[in-house]
């Protein structure tokens, strides 16, 4: 699943359009398309995994769930969910999720909880991290009222980089480490974002898909939580916080 510096990503591939006039509207989505057309796109936002689409009365919002893709000026040979065409270009979308949002797009979405937003605020990120005490630090990243557009390469990079168990209890983990981790998601996005327009984001993972801690050459434990269904991938652990981060390197596990 595309996460939020993909789709910031996509909304810079399409700033051509923006002003433009739709010509033509076709696709097997199920929302009404018609209304698409002689529309002009006023602005195209993302929050999180979500891409939009904003027009002078309502939104089209895109979520390329887990195997959505895209084209710009140019078209796969499978039928697209919707494909936009314009005076001079066209952009095409596959294997998606395509839902109408009426009204002002502000009235849709909490800005303050995307991570590469403008207005995102650690401040509340923190103040809704502290509710969710019993829960799984690597679910509650995951949680995109929470941190809007995270996704399971993020989560588990920030958390490698903090020494933090994926299975880490909320309330068991100590302010300031909360407070890091808060931070780095907005952080590690952006340097996600810089990495993958280089085409070299794969280079830069440290836990993601690793089989082998860097940090104490043993291998990973992989765990696939069926609550978020993705992986989270953690080294060995010790139980109870330390300070010997430095000597022995490990990912501490707070319970």
């Amino acid at each position: 699943m595309p996460e939020g510096p993909s789709i910031v990503i996509l909304k810079e591939e399409v700033q051509q359009f923006t002003g433009q006039k739709i010509i033509s509207v076709s696709g097997n989505t199920h929302i009404d398309i018609s209304r698409l057309k002689d529309k002009t796109i006023l602005a195209f936002k993302t929050w999180g995994k979500h891409f939009l689409i904003c027009f002078d009365s309502f939104t089209v919002k895109i979520h390329l769930l887990m195997f959505g893709t895209y084209r710009v000026n140019e078209r796969k040979t499978s039928k697209p969910r919707l494909s936009l065409v314009f005076d001079k270009g066209e952009i095409n979308f596959y294997t998606c999720s395509v839902k109408i949002l009426e009204g002002d797009i502000n009235s849709h979405y909490d800005w303050r909880v995307d991570v590469m937003n403008e207005n995102w605020n650690p401040k509340k990120a923190k103040t809704s991290v502290d509710k969710m005490e019993d829960k799984m630090i690597c679910d509650v990243l995951l949680d995109q009222d929470i941190f809007s557009g995270v996704g399971n390469i993020i989560k588990n990079e920030v958390l490698y980089r903090c020494y933090v168990h994926p299975e880490s209890i909320v309330e068991k983990i100590p302010p300031h480490l909360i407070s890091q981790l808060i931070a780095e998601c907005s952080i590690y996005s952006f340097e996600f974002l810089y990495w993958k327009k280089k085409f070299e984001l794969k280079q830069h993972w440290e836990a993601y898909t690793k089989s082998i801690c860097l940090r104490c050459n043993l291998p990973f434990e992989k765990n696939r939580r069926e609550i978020v269904n993705a992986e989270a991938f953690s080294a060995p652990i010790v139980n109870n916080y330390t300070n010997e981060k430095s000597s022995n390197n490990r990912m501490f596990k707070f319970l």
